[in-house]
């Protein structure tokens, strides 16, 4: 193992081997101005991270402002961006995964009641297309917060896990992931994992809690160096102090609402509870308000104050301004305790349930009439409408990236709307946590998806959360499943998904199955296990406290399970498997493959040939370089046209195989015939007939379409074509019967010196008649005298 610190002119690195790589840290190089800036590298692929913090300019904020930005411009890999300006814009989806991923681990740790704006932005700026960036530029975020002024109870580390051939591997490169059955980023403390991100192809529960196992042992070496890193050059840490509570307005709080919020706590309905808490804290609030202005009254009363005493107006005035947030704060936190202690005590949840049992689910297909396919998965109050729709090769989305350039053939979207959840706010584009949401379950849905060889569509699954109270990411994972089905998409399992939670006070402990939106907000963990009955697909968790020991995680992973196969049970009640059929709304996409060296013949000169099969069957077709023909048609009757003109268009002249041609060209010596499109063959005047041809317009014309018979493909690649030999094939002629019409004709120009004695004949009026006449009398008495 390699350790080394240096420190010349206030640059500062500090390097360790790790898992076989060099990880190196770096500061005091760039961006000096920022409260703190590390690089991180790689190999060759290098990430800054900085963090900078400013005072709040809204004072009456209740939220910690902070915010996360990771970006992967182009330049890293020594590529253009695509597009007309040619310059990166907004986020794409990977940034916007990436900046979540290291998001969700650090916000925790920072103090309870810190305010002040923070800011952590990430740049790669190198990338060598090995080590992947996301996994260097958590790393390098980490570093900055622990080496910076600001509040961060630190420091995390992370990793990626992958398996491989039955191998778990650490920080795979990019092959190892694409060819790996497990892909999960991890982030996590010196004590306990903290966030997990990724998929699986149905491994076991066991696997990924091995996974997680390696994954902590590497975190932990990271976590070594980054400790040692701030050592050396790390800033005195900020002291923050977390504002006072007060007891006597917590202790009246309670007093007034503890017995009306239990009462609250208990009702069904996410609206109807939610509108008895706020009545009860209406009325707790201006209770208090009254109380403290009857206070400030009576002691000016008492003149134990003086209505002149301009300090005593002052702080009056400031107690009343701040006691409703005050207020508000000490409710939430009495709402969030007597939901935590029922459940823990009493093993009963805000909706009467029991810690592992499920909200009523119910389950509809095909309510989107014009759709290829389309489900309606209820769960409670939460209810997603998932819609899928097939497509080609044009509706594949090219993905344009610091990585190699590649096409998306599977899309899943989620769509949050704010009449979900009651609200009203303007609509815009997608946020971070739809898209976060959306490739959770797209991740899910993946490894069950056949193979674009065996099912050549394109597919977009659109998720419509119409009802949310908690779990909508795992909604648009059964209802995804069950809309592929219902498209006719040949899955190979029906996918269910399943979000859990926590519920832990240092001693008791709960895990919660189908966690509400309530569970969510007050508990300690989100953990979201998708998967089919083999195994899991998808795994994602966040965790609030410092973390759960292993048999914890394994008995969360278990009653995930159990729900996952009840959710499935139900199911498949709906649909059990694939249709049989695809919806005759959507596209028929048929693969030929043909010979490199003929795709020219299909495209034709300047693309006249397939432009003119698109026109004339109203298909769409795509040729790849290797000879590979999609043709897409929304009939099959015009799909078929199209493949059959292909397929002539390709195919190898047989020698002895008849076909139907067009005649195109007259000379002297015989005529040309095209075969097939792009194809002619010769027919010599000695092939047109089975009698002779003086001349080649006596048997056919320019346009005629005869059979032919190819007779012969000589060295240079020239057909030869015999007329004569298909129509003797087809018993339309006979050589014998040419034969003595043959030897009649010669008999006749013997006797008759030729044309010009039958001219002769004819001008003499008639002899050539009795001549004729005569040897029939001739033939005919011979006849009877035999």
């Amino acid at each position: 193992m390699m350790n080394e610190t240096t420190l010349t002119q206030q640059v500062v690195n500090v390097s360790k081997e790790i898992a076989g790589k060099l990880l190196t840290l770096e500061t005091g190089r760039i961006a000096k101005q920022a409260n703190a800036s590390v690089t991180a590298r790689i190999g060759d692929t290098m990430v800054l991270a900085t963090v900078c913090m400013a005072p709040v300019n809204r004072p009456d904020i209740d939220f910690f402002p902070l915010t996360v930005d990771y970006r992967e411009p182009m330049y890293a890999a020594g590529k253009f961006p695509g597009g007309f300006f040619k310059r990166e814009g907004r986020p794409t989806d990977r940034e916007t995964l990436v900046s979540r991923c290291i998001d969700r681990p650090m916000r925790p740790l920072f103090p309870d009641g810190f305010k002040e704006e923070v800011q952590v932005l990430l740049k790669v700026i190198s990338y060598d297309g090995e080590n992947e960036a996301d996994i260097c530029g958590m790393i390098a975020a980490f570093a900055a917060l622990e080496i910076s002024e600001i509040p961060f109870n630190g420091p995390l580390g992370a990793v990626r896990i992958s398996r491989k051939d039955g191998e778990l591997i650490v920080n795979p490169n990019a092959d190892d992931i694409q060819e790996g059955t497990v892909n999960l980023t991890i982030a996590g403390s010196k004590n306990a994992i903290m966030m997990v991100e990724g998929g699986a192809e149905e491994e076991t529960e066991e696997v990924i809690l091995d996974a997680l196992d390696l994954a902590h042992s590497v975190i932990k070496q990271e976590i070594e160096l980054i400790t040692e890193f701030r050592s050396v050059c790390g800033k005195p840490k900020i002291e923050f102090i977390p504002p006072a509570v007060d007891e006597k307005l917590q202790l009246r709080v309670r007093e007034l609402a503890e017995s009306r919020v239990k009462e609250a706590n208990v009702i069904l309905d996410k609206h109807e509870r939610q509108a008895a808490l706020d009545a009860v804290l209406e009325e707790t609030s201006s209770q208090i308000l009254a109380e403290l202005a009857a206070e400030h009254q009576g002691a000016l009363d008492r003149g134990e104050i003086s209505a002149e005493d301009v300090e005593a107006a002052a702080a009056y005035k400031e107690q009343i301004a701040s006691a409703p947030k005050q207020i508000g704060n000490i409710f939430h936190d009495l709402e969030k305790e007597i939901m935590r202690n029922r459940v823990l005590h009493e093993r009963l949840r805000s909706d009467n349930r029991r810690p592992d049992e499920i909200r009523p689910i119910t389950c509809e297909l095909g309510v989107v009439p014009r759709a290829h396919g389309s489900a309606l998965f209820t769960r409670g109050q939460t209810q997603a409408m998932v819609v899928t729709t097939l497509g080609t090769v044009d509706d594949e989305q090219k993905i344009d990236g610091i990585r190699p350039d590649f096409y998306k053939q599977f899309l899943l979207h989620y769509n949050f709307p704010p009449f979900s959840v009651g609200e009203v706010r303007p609509l815009r584009g997608p946020g971070r946590r739809e898209v976060g949401h959306g490739a959770l379950a797209e991740r899910s849905l993946t490894p069950l998806l056949p193979s674009h060889d065996d099912f050549p569509y394109t597919i977009r699954v659109v998720s419509e959360i119409l009802e949310s109270n908690g779990s909508s990411s795992m909604a648009s994972v059964c209802g995804g499943s069950l809309s592929l089905m219902d498209a006719g998409v040949p899955t190979k399992s029906a996918v269910a998904g399943i979000a859990m939670g926590l519920i832990s006070d240092g001693e008791k402990y709960a895990i919660l199955s189908d966690i509400l939106g309530v569970e969510d907000h007050l508990g300690d963990m989100d953990f979201k296990v998708t998967g089919t009955r083999n195994g899991i697909t998808a795994f994602q968790m966040d965790l609030k406290i410092e973390g759960i020991t292993r048999a914890i995680m394994a008995e969360a992973l278990e009653q995930a399970r159990q729900g996952r196969l009840h959710i499935l049970n139900i199911m498949d009640q709906a649909i059990d498997k694939p249709r049989e059929s695809i919806s005759p709304l959507a596209p028929r996409i048929q693969i030929l493959t043909i010979p490199i060296e003929k795709i020219r013949d299909v495209i034709g000169p300047g693309g006249k040939m397939i432009r003119k099969i698109i026109q004339e069957t109203g298909t769409k077709i795509d040729i790849d370089d290797d000879g590979r023909v999609v043709i897409a048609a929304m009939d099959e009757e015009a799909g078929a046209k199209a493949r059959n003109w292909i397929e002539t268009l390709t195919e190898e002249v047989e020698i002895g195989r008849i076909y139907k041609g067009k005649i195109t060209r007259l000379m002297n010596f015989g005529a040309f015939a095209e075969i097939i499109p792009g194809q002619e063959g010769l027919i010599h005047i000695s092939e047109l007939a089975e009698r002779r041809v003086n001349t080649v317009e006596d048997v056919v014309k320019e346009g005629d379409e005869v059979d032919v018979q190819v007779i012969e493909i000589d060295d240079l690649g020239r057909i030869n074509l015999s007329k004569k030999l298909a129509d003797r094939a087809s018993g339309r002629t006979s050589p014998d019967e040419y034969r003595d019409r043959e030897k009649r004709d010669d008999r006749n120009k013997g006797r008759g010196g030729g044309d010009r004695g039958r001219d002769r004949g004819r001008g003499g009026g008639g002899g050539g008649d009795r001549g004729r006449r005569s040897d029939r009398n001739r033939g005919e008495g011979g006849r009877d005298r035999h």
